[in-house]
C-alpha cells in the first residue's frame, strides 16, 4: 500500500518522498483514513511505529482543505506529557508541512512565556503543547478554543502519571463539545479508558501490536551486581564492548549528576537531562548527542518518552524504574524503525521487586550475563522458572496449616504444664505450640487474559505508581483546582 492509496494529497506524497517515507507503517494504514473521515480514534501503537505521522500528515491536509485561524484561535491542538515530546512532534509538523501554507507552534514551561503569547496573537494552525504551560495561556486569557476542531491526546497514561489529571480537566471543560478526538498512546490503563469514554464519541480503535511488549529488534539482558559497583561495572562495560553513543537511564537526579562527574573523571564525554535542568541546556544536550559531541546522554525517566536519536544502538538501565511501563519506553530509543539495539540492566539485590514487575509486563524473563568481578555479594535472586518454583514452595509452606502434635505434659494437663514449668517441678517439658506463619511474599499481578469483542484495544498495563498516590491524595486535591505537581510543565 501506498500513502496515496490513503488518500493523501500530492503537497504531502511529495513531502514524504524527499524524507524517504516509502510505505506506510501498520498504524499509518489503519489511523489516516479514519482520521480524514473525521473519525474519532483510540490508538494503541508501540514506540517508533510511526503514530506521530499517523495522526499528523491527516490533521495537515484538513487543516490546507478546511477553514482559517483566527488571532488566538488554535484549530488543532495536540497535548503531550513532556517538554522532549512536544519538542519532537513539533519538529515533526514542520516537516510534514513544510511546505504547507499553514502555522504552527509549541508551547511548555521552563521558558518564557511571552515569545508563545506572541506567537498566538495572530493565531495558528496547530499548537503542540504540555497541559500545565497550555493551561498558563489560558489562564492568561492569550489562547482561545473557539476555532478548536481536533484535540489530540499523545502518551495519555504519562500525563496522568505526571499529575496532570486536574489541568485536563479544566482545559478540557474549556474546549468545544463538537470536535474530533484523538488518543495515542503505547499503553492504555483503566484511568485512561475511563478518561477516553467521557472524551470519544464512537471512536475507531486500533492496537498495531501487543500493549506493554518490547520490539523484537531489540536485545534485552541484565547483570546483577551490587549498588555501589555500578559505576564501576559501567566504566568496565564501556571499554569491554567499545559501546559508542550510549543512553544510560538513572532513577534520580543526583544520581544523574553523580555519575556524570564519574564518567567525566575517567575521560568520556558525557552530558546530562533531568527536571533541574533548564528546558534549553536539555535541548542542547540532546542535541549535542545527536550531533555525536558527546558519547554518553545521562538522563532520568523524563527522557524515556520522546527522544527520537536515529540509529541509536545502546540503552543502559543503570537503575530500573520504578514503574515497569517506563522500561518499555526507555529501550524503545533503540531498535527504532526496524534496525538493531541493545539494552542491558544492571540489577541489584533491592531491585528484585521492580525487575519482577518488568517481566511480568513484557512477558519474558531477561536473560542473565554474571560479569567476572562484579559478582554481587548480595545474590539477586532467580525470577524466572526456578525461582518461581522456589518462591511458590515458601509460601505454601508458610500458608500451609500446621498440625497439632499429642499433648505429653504431666497429668493435669496444659496448664498444670504451665504452672510446673514456672515452678520447675515439671519432669518433661510441653511441646511449644507453633504459631501460624503468613507468607510475606508481593502479591502476584492478575495477569489472566479476557476475552474482547472484535475492535477492542486490549491492554494489559495496570496504573503506575504514582498514579494510585495521586489517587489516594485525590480528597485534598479537590480543594483546589490547579493541585501542585511534580511534572514538567
Amino acid at each position: 500500500m501506498t500513502f496515496q492509496a490513503l488518500g493523501l494529497i500530492d503537497p504531502l506524497q511529495r513531502t514524504l518522498e524527499s524524507l524517504g517515507y516509502r510505505q506506510p507503517t501498520p498504524v499509518q494504514k489503519q489511523a489516516i483514513p479514519a482520521v480524514l473521515a473525521g473519525r474519532d480514534l483510540m490508538a494503541a501503537a508501540q514506540t517508533g511505529t510511526g503514530k506521530t505521522a499517523a495522526f499528523a500528515l491527516p490533521q495537515l491536509q484538513k487543516l490546507l482543505l478546511e477553514g482559517v485561524t483566527a488571532p488566538k484561535a488554535v484549530r488543532t491542538l495536540v497535548l503531550v506529557p513532556t517538554r522532549e515530546l512536544a519538542e519532537q512532534v513539533y519538529q515533526s509538523f514542520r516537516s510534514y508541512g513544510g511546505n504547507l501554507p499553514l502555522k504552527c507552534a509549541v508551547a511548555y514551561g521552563g521558558v518564557p512565556i511571552e515569545g508563545q503569547i506572541s506567537k498566538l496573537r495572530k493565531g495558528l494552525d496547530v499548537l503542540v503543547a504540555t497541559p500545565g504551560r497550555l493551561l498558563d495561556l489560558h489562564d492568561q486569557a492569550a489562547i482561545s478554543f473557539e476555532l478548536l476542531t481536533t484535540l489530540v491526546l499523545d502518551e495519555a497514561d504519562r500525563m496522568l502519571d505526571l499529575g496532570f489529571e486536574r489541568d485536563l480537566d479544566i482545559l478540557l471543560a474549556a474546549m468545544p463539545k463538537q470536535r474530533q478526538t484523538l488518543l495515542f498512546s503505547a499503553t492504555f490503563s483503566d484511568a485512561i479508558r475511563q478518561l477516553a469514554s467521557g472524551m470519544l464519541r464512537d471512536p475507531v480503535t486500533i492496537q498495531v501490536s501487543a500493549s506493554n511488549t518490547t520490539t523484537k529488534t531489540v536485545r534485552q539482558w541484565l547483570i546483577p551486581t551490587d549498588k555501589r559497583s555500578k559505576p564501576e561495572l559501567l566504566l568496565h562495560l564501556l571499554k569491554k564492548h567499545r559501546w559508542g553513543q550510549v543512553l544510560i537511564f538513572v532513577k534520580t537526579r543526583k544520581g544523574v549528576e553523580a555519575l556524570i562527574k564519574t564518567l567525566q573523571e575517567h575521560g568520556y564525554t558525557a552530558d546530562a537531562i533531568h527536571g533541574d535542568k533548564t528546558q534549553p541546556m536539555r535541548l542542547r544536550a540532546l542535541d549535542r548527542f545527536k550531533q555525536r559531541e558527546v558519547q554518553l546522554l545521562v538522563a532520568t525517566d523524563v527522557a524515556a518518552r520522546g527522544l527520537d536519536i536515529e540509529a541509536l544502538p545502546q540503552v543502559v538501565n543503570f537503575d530500573l524504574p520504578t514503574v515497569a511501563e517506563d522500561y518499555v519506553h526507555r529501550i524503545g530509543r533503540t531498535g527504532r524503525a526496524g534496525m538493531e539495539g541493545e539494552a542491558v540492566s544492571l540489577v541489584c539485590a533491592d531491585e528484585v521487586e521492580l525487575l519482577k514487575d518488568i517481566e511480568g509486563l513484557i512477558g519474558q524473563v531477561l536473560h542473565r550475563v554474571e560479569e567476572a568481578g562484579f559478582e554481587a555479594d548480595h545474590r539477586v535472586p532467580e525470577t524466572g522458572s526456578k525461582g518461581a518454583a522456589l518462591a511458590a514452595a515458601k509460601k505454601a509452606a508458610a500458608e500451609a496449616p500446621r498440625k497439632k502434635r499429642p499433648f505429653t505434659g504431666p497429668p493435669g494437663g496444659r496448664a498444670a504444664a504451665k504452672q510446673a514449668q514456672t515452678t520447675g517441678t515439671a519432669t518433661a517439658k510441653p511441646s511449644s505450640a507453633g504459631k501460624s506463619g503468613t507468607g510475606n511474599g508481593a502479591g502476584s499481578k492478575a495477569g489472566a487474559g479476557r476475552a474482547a469483542s472484535a475492535g477492542t484495544i486490549i491492554v494489559t498495563g495496570g496504573r503506575g505508581a504514582k498514579s494510585l498516590a495521586r489517587s489516594a491524595g485525590k480528597a485534598q486535591a479537590q480543594g483546589n483546582p490547579r493541585r501542585a505537581k511534580g511534572g514538567a510543565r
